[in-house]
């Protein structure tokens, strides 16, 4: 069953149980691409804009009260989630997002009309444009709209997940600060560390990362509403910029404001930009952690073997017993999406032409995609991972025992040359170091059992 809406276009069939009007509906039609949904974060964040809208419009005599309210409660509707099977359309539409602005502005309006005893949809006595979209334009709306989503995702979910992992690695590194270990660089054997240092440097990556992305939030906390079409603000009252972003922050609960350059605003992204470099940030420390333990974990028999990670499900269809570090392999794939996400945004923002950029749909499907994926995958990490994880001493101490760079503590003894002359006969004979020194005749036993030792190699200037 259906019914008939009209645009500037024409008249079209709509299916009769839908909110939205003709331009959704010509949408859904014209860009049949894809499976990617326009995400339902920006739609909120749209439908917050249209309320914020409809009570400036009401307070200052640009819209009548019971108009107002309509709109008011038929967004709050959206922005609860009770409607989201009525935002259809894909990220694969025109690069200003006006069609999903349109859909928006249809679906409020047409539930709008519903509330106030007509049949859903239609244009009496809510109008989807004179009234919903009113002061307002898809070209400064939508901007807004990827700003208040991606700043809301990041402070919602992805800030407090990166501090929950912050946290596991902390405790664990807490845990086994004293825990001596071989120190690798280039893959080969180094000077001793503890594990607890180890896992320090992972709490240090994260915690720049964290703060590169806070960096980056007082630029998208920036509103390009009151622009309207070109960022002159034709056809919004003077003030509108600012009234709305005082509006949207005390709804939100955000730090927004409005940008102090509409123009800018409109044609360029390189807030969001900015943010998606944090990110990618993050990711590329995320990927060193995710490596790092999957090295660290390798074996049981034939690798490091000196982390044991939760052994959370089969890892083979064909051997028997085998475990993989399946949440290092996750985590390393999802940052691998998110530097490639982070390659999109950037020729998307790259490609803002005279007063309008036209790739914003790409662009926050990518920002918020990354937001998740890393959130998600933090947490995931955490609980899954890094709360179990345990180290094996023994064979921290087995590699210890037998690493020839212990050497290194010779060197203000007896001089690089013949620590090196010790490292490399014990290499190529098979034997310990303290045994090639001794055959070597370059220091006593006493001697090499009082500078040879791990514990004490562990800080600048440990050397006795």
């Amino acid at each position: 069953m259906s019914r008939t809406e009209t645009d500037s276009i024409g008249p079209i069939d709509v299916p009769e149980d839908a909110y939205w009007g003709a331009q959704t509906q010509r949408s859904r039609v014209n860009f049949a691409i894809g499976e990617e949904r326009m995400p339902i974060a920006v739609v909120h964040a749209l439908a917050l804009i249209k309320k914020a809208a409809a009570r400036i419009n009401d307070r200052i005599g640009d819209l009548p009260p019971d108009i107002a309210r309509l709109i008011e409660q038929a967004a709050d509707e959206v922005i609860a989630g009770q409607h989201d099977e009525q935002f259809p359309l894909v990220v694969w539409q025109t690069g200003s997002g006006t069609q999903s602005n349109m859909n928006v502005n249809e679906v409020i309006a047409g539930r709008a009309n519903e509330l106030a005893g007509n049949p859903r949809g239609g244009k009496s006595p809510v109008h989807p444009n004179d009234h919903v979209n009113r002061a307002q334009s898809s070209n400064d709306c939508f901007p807004t709209a990827m700003h208040i989503a991606a700043v809301g995702a990041v402070k919602r979910d992805l800030l407090p997940a990166i501090g929950e992992l912050c946290e596991a690695l902390a405790d664990q590194a807490a845990r086994h600060n004293r825990l001596v270990k071989t120190g690798r660089t280039h893959m080969m054997d180094a000077t001793p560390i503890t594990f607890g240092q180890e896992l320090s440097a992972f709490v240090a990556q994260l915690e720049l990362a964290e703060q590169a992305i806070n960096a980056t939030l007082p630029a998208v906390c920036e509103l390009a509403q009151g622009g309207t079409a070109v960022g002159t603000g034709l056809n919004s009252p003077p003030g509108f910029g600012e009234a709305i972003a005082a509006e949207l922050a005390a709804l939100s609960g955000l730090p927004l404001k409005s940008a102090p350059n509409k123009f800018a605003a409109l044609a360029g992204h390189e807030p969001l930009a900015a943010l998606s470099g944090a990110l990618k940030t993050l990711a590329i420390a995320l990927m060193k952690i995710a490596n790092d333990l999957r090295l660290l974990g390798s074996g049981p028999r034939g690798g490091f073997a000196e982390v044991r990670l939760p052994a959370n499900e089969p890892g083979s269809s064909i051997m028997p017993g085998k475990v993989n570090p399946t949440q290092c392999e996750a985590l390393s794939m999802l940052a691998c999406q998110v530097m490639g996400n982070d390659v999109t945004i950037g020729f998307a923002a790259s490609q803002g032409h005279l007063q309008l950029n036209v790739y914003k749909p790409v662009i926050i499907h990518n920002v918020l995609q990354s937001i998740r994926l890393l959130a998600d995958g933090c947490r995931n990490f955490r609980e899954h991972c890094i709360v179990g994880m345990q180290p094996d001493e023994q064979r921290m101490a087995e590699h210890l025992e037998r690493g020839l760079m212990l050497v290194t503590a010779l060197n203000p003894h007896i001089g690089y040359d013949k620590a090196a002359e010790i490292a490399k006969k014990a290499y190529q004979e098979g034997t310990t170091l303290r045994e090639a020194a001794l055959a070597l005749g370059h220091l006593s036993a006493e001697q090499f059992d009082a500078w040879v030792r791990p514990e004490t190699m562990l800080e600048a200037g440990q050397h006795d």
